[in-house]
């Protein structure tokens, strides 16, 4: 063969390496909604910027009649490129080749970027479109799911590890994405779950549909596995590219500075007006977090899941901090299971990754109730205490209201390590609020009353009492708790100056040695 028919077989060879599972599978996966595997790579990553591997990978199975059914890549799409300048990894499963199943040699692909992100300290991003194991496989099939699920925990804390579901993710193809860092799901054409409609049909008796069981809402609002859901594979990938730039390449860096364009001595006085004067009249305490921070740069995460607590990024004078907040709106801003396991990650998070914390307080304590005590609220509840004690990262907190009990020591208290806490002169610093406080101190005085007239006239006086006295930042300023009490117009100016004063933190007192903590789980 001579060389230039070489070169034309190498030329024919990537021709059809690029069809998958052939044209009419293709045109199947633009009926479902859905890009291709190719496709989707292609509108991740800056124009010619795609470098794929093991372009010629099949599998080596024999059996069912495997041997006739072989294509180039194996199901799988593997490579590097960037995205706006920066390196990143990637792969995308190939629905159009048997759905996407996983086999040994597609596994090794996955594995192979997986190993080469980590040793280069970049980003891995998945596309995940794929019905499971590759049944003909057999152990073959399990035992690449387990490769992939080690290197998965090896990354961790490492370098930003990015799924996003844009397809069927069911059995233990689902512990990949769990293990990650983000999960972004598409509605009405991704889904996840252990065990499908059918088995579950079976085994329970239930009828559940595939949305129902492990859609994109289902994730995102109930179990709080996805962090984000999209409306179709363009919005999936526009937002994979947004998250990736508040993330730095790997947990040695920091995160992108960016020019806003929003001054840092800017002062927005609606700040003022924000927190109603009746303590128990709720308000929205993103109008505080779009204020504060530069404008246009708050992306919030896992919104619909736990909404009594707000999570997310933003930029502070340009730079990336990990946001978290209690949410007045939803069960008047108490912290419960779910929104405990909700910030104890996000906070773990930010830390790995070197992004400052800023934590805006508004908390009565814990959500009460069997519900929440059975469910384990005590575990859980310390998951918040563990990972704000544990962060080493620059942590700034405003307490703009109720700051009660154990739900004011695990919002990022001075107790907790917390560098800069700052006050609004609205902030109630105390064990419990007045209405509880003054049933216990002034029980007796309570009991002697004989009308309920007299009862709420005492009431009410010994509530302002307690409130004038207790419920307010200086009494905690007075010892050193509070580091400031300040205006709330004043926050944007404060937060930047305390984030330029420790932006350069080092950890002064050595911790103990260990291998690691034991966060309650």
């Amino acid at each position: 063969m001579s060389l230039v028919e070489k070169f034309k077989e190498l030329e024919e060879k990537r021709a059809i390496a690029k069809l998958g599972g052939g044209q009419e599978a293709i045109e199947k996966q633009h009926k479902a909604g859905k890009l291709t595997a190719r496709e989707r790579i292609e509108l991740l990553l800056d124009p010619g910027s795609f470098v794929e591997i093991d372009t010629f990978v099949v599998h080596r199975c024999y059996d069912f009649g495997m041997e006739k059914r072989r294509v180039f890549g194996d199901g799988v799409i593997a490579g590097y490129g960037t995205i706006n300048g920066r390196k990143v990894f990637v792969y995308a499963q190939d629905f159009t080749f048997m759905g996407g199943s996983l086999g040994e040699m597609h596994a090794k692909k996955i594995t192979k970027v997986q190993d080469l992100a980590l040793k280069a300290g970049v980003p891995i991003i998945g596309l995940n479109d794929s019905g499971g194991a590759r049944i003909q496989e057999g152990i073959a099939s399990l035992a690449g799911y387990g490769e992939i699920f080690y290197r998965n925990v090896m990354a961790s804390g490492v370098i930003p590890q990015i799924v996003a579901i844009m397809g069927p993710c069911a059995g233990g193809a689902v512990y990949s994405p769990a293990l990650a860092d983000f999960i972004i799901m598409v509605r009405k054409t991704s889904y996840m779950f252990i065990t499908g409609p059918k088995v579950v049909k079976a085994a329970i008796g239930e009828d559940v549909t595939f949305e129902t069981l492990g859609g994109a809402d289902a994730h995102a609002k109930l179990s709080g596995v996805a962090h984000f859901a999209v409306d179709n594979d363009e919005e999936c990938i526009n937002l994979i590219k947004k998250l990736l730039s508040y993330l730095p390449s790997n947990n040695m860096e920091d995160p992108p500075v960016v020019e806003t364009g929003d001054p840092p001595d800017r002062m927005d006085e609606e700040l003022n007006e924000i927190v109603p004067a009746d303590p128990k009249k709720p308000y929205d305490v993103r109008d505080v977090i779009n204020r504060v921070f530069d404008r246009g740069t708050f992306l919030e995460i896992q919104s619909q899941f736990a909404p009594n607590a707000v999570i997310g990024f933003a930029r502070l004078n340009g730079r990336v901090v990990g946001v978290v907040a209690n949410q007045p709106m939803v069960y008047a801003g108490c912290l419960d299971i779910d929104s405990s396991d909700k910030i104890a990650r996000f906070v773990r998070t930010c830390d790995a990754f070197n992004i400052p914390l800023v934590t805006f307080v508004d908390v009565p304590g814990y959500l009460p109730g069997t519900k929440q005590e059975h469910g384990g609220v005590i575990r859980h509840g310390a998951k918040v205490i563990f990972a704000y004690s544990e962060a080493t990262v620059p942590k700034l907190t405003v307490i703009l209201r109720k700051a009660y009990g154990g739900g004011y020591i695990a919002m990022c208290s001075k107790h907790l390590g917390a560098d800069f806490v700052f006050a609004w002169p609205t902030a109630e610093i105390a064990v419990m609020g007045p209405e509880g406080a003054i049933e216990i101190i002034h029980k007796s005085e309570l009991m002697k009353a004989k009308t309920p007239e007299e009862v709420k006239e005492i009431t009410d006086r010994l509530v302002a009492e307690y409130r004038s006295k207790f419920a307010n930042p200086y009494v905690a300023a007075n010892l050193g708790y509070v580091d400031q009490v300040i205006l709330p117009k004043e926050t944007r100016p404060m937060l930047i100056k305390a984030l330029e004063a420790i932006g350069t933190k080092r950890e002064i007192q050595p911790r103990p040695p260990r291998k690691h903590g034991n966060i309650p789980v």
